[in-house]
């Protein structure tokens, strides 16, 4: 199994009833997999702060509960997280967060493993399949019992790689009768100090009973050298280290001390490796043990590996281990893209752009380079607000989101640029589904989590709902038309919104025919400045790729000498 799917399976397995998440690589297909079960409800929060207050209210109505996310999206989930974790459970509840060591695909490499220690919460780390559905299991027991969330973290490596996993049988739990209880659930001042103190108490004895739980295991061999790892680094040191001891932690937050100052004890040298920030390590050299290596020898940036460990030790890395001239492959909009038009406008008008997290924030690099700014979830809108207060120009700055970030965190944005009198243009790039996670549905796509039809949520009845008049819908592919309301908007003094409307490529069937280059070509190289991976530069000419072409013609429209015509259909 895929390891996110082994996740799923375990949480299957365990008897849970609601799931609810927003996408975010590297932990998507969790709950992707989870949607094949028709016992548990599955869906698609809107943000990540929805689908943790979701999967607590299904705790607190007795059921087990789940919600996943990646690293960037437990910082918008961190207000339910925190409180949650004084105010406990009624059926287990598992937060699963994917870390990202590396940026593959995001913005940060932030540490999880922080928030469960500063919220109070225990933080289980699996290192392999197996060991991911099992975890998830039991990760549901130990929140009943500890009357706490679990936090279950995972990274890039270990999400998505694959590993035998031994299946069970789905355990079908009761419903925990709801009982009224406010000083448990009600986190006013007064109850939550309370709260806090209990949860320092159940911290306390989970500590204490981490030194004998499963989760962690002694490997003892040699005695020269020991390491305390977990995770993916725990697969790398036995690879690179495979007579070391080894202390493997699945239980990362509260370390168990006891186990930790026995298993130094019995060796010669003590080491600690992990990735990311120094965790294990500040504690562990805290609690007045002495390490022969941690960070120093190592780096808080990147991903590890097991030729770094060697190297690290001293030890001969294998020849070829490492290629140091792999040709780059920058990444790319797709052949066709709706988005490729818009972008195209934006660089043409010298357009200030405010970017957003998802495919488009592609079009930051060459050709089309007309993205200024990516920060977050939603941040274009708010960003592009704040940057016209501090200029005074409504004109020359536009935001730009696309249609499953806005209504992550876009609404608010656009609300707070109405009521505080922006006069600048939002635009919202509507391709009718989550791209860049892999095509999971949104509010705006007219089906659930699991393929049903559902509600299709109208943009710009939204929109206008807010109180905002001007309110454009236009084709992306159409380049005069985008043209013209990108100067018409952003000309306007008053606030106004752009809604770009065409599904993304990959979700609809191609009908049109490809296009070509005629001989007469001029070499003029417009059709290179829209950065379509269709188009190569072949011979001294630009050339069209015709397997690769969608017939979405928006060469041709930028094309100064008119010779980039579509390919007759062929007669079948």
């Amino acid at each position: 199994m895929l390891v996110n799917e082994a996740f799923a399976r375990g949480a299957y397995e365990a008897g849970v009833k609601v799931v609810s998440s927003y996408p975010g690589t590297p932990s998507t297909e969790v709950t992707v997999a989870l949607a094949g079960y028709r016992d548990v409800h599955t869906e698609w929060a809107p943000n990540e702060k929805c689908g943790v207050e979701v999967a607590i209210g299904a705790s607190v109505g007795g059921v087990r509960s789940l919600s996943t996310m990646k690293h960037v999206g437990l910082n918008v989930a961190a207000d339910p997280f925190f409180t949650a974790a004084y105010t406990g459970v009624t059926g287990g509840a598992v937060i699963l967060v994917a870390d990202d060591n590396g940026c593959h695909s995001s913005q940060n490499e932030q540490d999880s493993r922080y928030y469960g220690k500063s919220a109070g919460v225990p933080v289980l780390e699996p290192a392999d399949a197996a060991e991911c559905k099992d975890f998830m299991k039991k990760a549901y027991d130990l929140s009943e019992k500890y009357d706490t969330i679990i936090l279950m973290r995972s990274n890039t490596r270990i999400s998505h790689s694959r590993g035998v996993v031994e299946l069970g049988e789905r355990e079908e739990k009761e419903i925990i009768p709801y009982v009224k209880d406010i000083q448990k659930r009600v986190a006013m001042p007064a109850m939550a100090r309370k709260l806090h103190v209990a949860q320092e108490i159940r911290m306390k004895q989970i500590e204490e009973d981490s030194n004998a739980t499963d989760f962690n295991r002694v490997e003892m061999n040699d005695t020269k050298i020991g390491v305390i790892t977990s995770g993916i680094c725990y697969q790398y040191v036995k690879e690179a280290l495979p007579e070391a001891s080894v202390l493997k932690m699945g239980m990362i937050n509260p370390l168990p001390k006891k186990l930790i100052e026995d298993f130094a004890a019995k060796v010669e040298n003590l080491y600690v490796i992990e990735e990311g920030d120094p965790f294990f390590e500040e504690q562990i050299r805290a609690m007045g043990i002495q390490l022969a290596g941690g960070k120093e020898m190592f780096t808080i940036q990147g991903e590890y590996s097991a030729n770094m460990i060697k190297e690290a030790f001293g030890l001969p890395v294998p020849a070829g281990a490492v290629i140091e001239d792999a040709p780059g492959r920058p990444p790319l909009l797709c052949a066709g893209c709706p988005h490729r038009g818009l972008f195209h406008v934006l660089n043409k008008l010298k357009k200030t752009v405010m970017g957003d997290i998802g495919c488009y924030t592609l079009s930051a690099l060459p050709p089309t380079s007309s993205i200024d700014s990516c920060l977050c979830m939603g941040a274009s809108i708010t960003m592009a607000h704040g940057f016209e207060m501090a200029t005074g120009n409504c004109t020359d700055v536009v935001a730009v989101l696309g249609d499953s970030t806005f209504f992550h965190s876009g609404i608010t944005g656009l609300v707070n640029m109405y009521y505080n009198g922006s006069k600048g243009t939002v635009i919202i790039l509507d391709n009718r589904i989550t791209g860049m996670t892999g095509h999971q549905q949104n509010p705006a796509s007219g089906k659930n989590a699991m393929g049903e039809e559902a509600p299709a949520i109208d943009i710009k009845t939204l929109c206008q709902a807010i109180g905002i008049k001007n309110v454009v819908e236009v084709d992306p592919l159409d380049i005069k038309a985008v043209e013209k309301a990108v100067k018409e908007e952003t000309a306007r003094e008053e606030l106004s919104v752009i809604i770009t409307k065409r599904p993304c490529v990959m979700i609809v069937k191609q009908t049109e025919p490809p296009f070509e280059i005629g001989e007469d070509c001029r070499n003029c190289r417009q059709c290179m400045k829209i950065g379509c991976p269709a188009i190569e530069y072949r011979d001294g000419k630009p050339f069209i790729i015709k397997d690769s072409c969608t017939g979405c013609g928006l060469c041709s429209q930028v094309c100064s000498f008119d010779v980039i015509k579509a390919c007759r259909k062929e007669a079948k």
